[in-house]
C-alpha cells in the first residue's frame, strides 16, 4: 500500500526546522520533520547547550537546551511526524512532487520540501596544537554540557568570536579564574557581549595564542602562550580545563550528492522573497539559503519560516487561501 504523500518535508531539526514544522502543522498540513541526528536542537544542542541565546524576540536571555525544550513543546501541540537519526540522502523530483530516500534505503514522499539544515554536517574546528587531540577528555573540551563541572576551577576559552566571549562571561561566575585567549588585540563578538566581558572579571590574553599544552603530573594543563607577533615573548598558564571555542568546520557532501541540485548563492541556496529556490517546490530557509542582505541569525530564520510554509502551500494547493491578520482587513 503505498503511503499518502506528505504535503511538505522539512529536512533539517534545528530550531528554524522546528519552528517551521509547527508553523506548518498550524496551516494544518501534513508534515514531517527529518533529522539526522539523535535529538532535535541541531547546533544549538549540538555545540552550546549551557550558553545563552541573547538575539531571540521575547527572551531576554535563556539557555540553548531550555531554548530547545521550549521549541519542542510547542511542536507537540499539533501532529508531527518526527524522524530522528535520520539521514536524507537523496532528494529527487517525482510525478507528484519529491522521493526523499534516507541512509537506510527508506522512501519518504512529499509534495514539496523545506531544507533548513544550515550549512550542513557540522564538527568543532580543531585547534592546530600538537598533542592537543589527546588531552580531549582530560581537561581539554570542544564542548560544555555542563557548566556545573567546572565549579571552582581555574579555566581558560581560546577563541574571539560570540560563542567564546559569551562562555567566558556564563562561566566566570562558576569558575573560580576564567582567562580567555585570543590572538588578536579585540574581540570579534557582539558589541554587548563585549561590554559584558570587558565589565567583569575575566583575564583577557591578547594578543595571544597557545603554541604548546602538556598534562602536568597533578592532571592540570600547562599552556604555553606567545604573542602572535612576537613569539619569543612567552608565558605559562596552569589550568583546570581549557574550552577551545574556534566556532565550527560544515561540509555539505551528503546534500552536494542529492539528484535536486538548487543553485547556490555565496554557499547558501538562493532563494527569492518567498524562500524559493530555482527548483519548484523546493524551498530553503535559516543558513541553508542565501539573498542579499541576509544575516544568518536564528531570529531571522523564524522570520523565513512562515514565508516558505505559505508558499509551499500555495504551490501544491494553489486554491488555498493565507492566513489574513485581522489588521490588514480594509473595510
Amino acid at each position: 500500500m503505498t503511503q499518502e504523500p506528505y504535503d511538505i518535508a522539512i529536512i533539517g531539526g534545528g530550531p528554524v526546522g522546528m519552528f517551521a514544522a509547527f508553523y506548518a502543522s498550524l496551516r494544518d498540513t501534513k508534515v514531517v520533520l527529518i533529522e539526522s541526528l539523535a535529538m532535535l536542537g541541531g547546533q544549538v544542542m549540538s555545540l552550546y547547550p549551557e550558553k545563552k541565546i541573547l538575539d531571540v524576540a521575547g527572551f531576554p536571555g535563556v539557555k540553548g537546551a531550555d531554548f530547545i525544550a521550549a521549541l519542542e513543546q510547542q511542536l507537540a501541540m499539533f501532529p508531527v511526524d518526527v524522524k530522528l537519526n535520520t539521514t536524507v540522502t537523496d532528494v529527487a523530483q517525482v510525478t507528484d512532487g519529491f522521493q526523499l530516500t534516507t541512509q537506510l534505503g527508506d522512501t519518504i514522499q512529499a509534495k514539496t520540501v523545506i531544507i533548513t539544515t544550515g550549512k550542513g554536517a557540522f564538527e568543532p574546528r580543531k585547534m592546530q596544537v600538537d598533542g592537543v587531540e589527546e588531552l580531549v577528555g582530560r581537561g581539554v573540551h570542544y564542548f560544555v554540557t555542563d557548566k556545573q563541572s567546572f565549579k571552582n576551577h581555574t579555566i581558560a576559552i581560546a577563541g574571539g568570536g560570540d560563542s567564546a566571549v559569551d562562555m567566558a562571561v556564563m562561566l566566570n561566575d562558576i569558575a573560580a579564574t576564567t582567562h580567555i585567549i585570543h590572538r588578536r588585540e579585540t574581540f570579534r563578538a557582539m558589541e554587548q557581549s563585549v561590554n559584558a566581558l570587558q565589565a567583569s572579571a575575566v583575564i583577557q590574553e591578547t594578543p595571544q595564542k597557545i603554541v604548546a599544552i602538556d598534562r602536568l603530573e597533578n592532571g592540570r594543563l600547562q599552556l604555553t602562550l606567545a604573542h602572535v607577533k612576537d613569539t619569543t615573548q612567552q608565558h605559562v598558564l596552569d589550568v583546570d580545563d581549557l574550552i577551545i571555542n574556534y566556532g565550527f568546520i560544515s561540509e555539505s557532501k551528503t546534500i552536494q550528492g542529492w539528484t535536486v541540485q538548487p543553485a547556490l548563492a555565496n554557499h547558501g541556496f538562493a532563494v527569492n522573497q518567498e524562500m524559493a529556490t530555482d527548483i519548484p517546490g523546493v524551498f530553503a530557509i535559516g543558513d541553508a539559503n542565501h539573498y542579499v542582505g541576509k544575516t544568518d541569525l536564528i531570529a531571522v530564520g523564524f522570520g523565513e519560516a512562515p514565508s516558505a510554509v505559505n508558499a509551499a502551500i500555495r504551490y501544491f494547493d494553489p486554491h488555498r487561501g493565507g492566513p489574513v491578520h485581522s489588521s490588514s482587513l480594509v473595510f
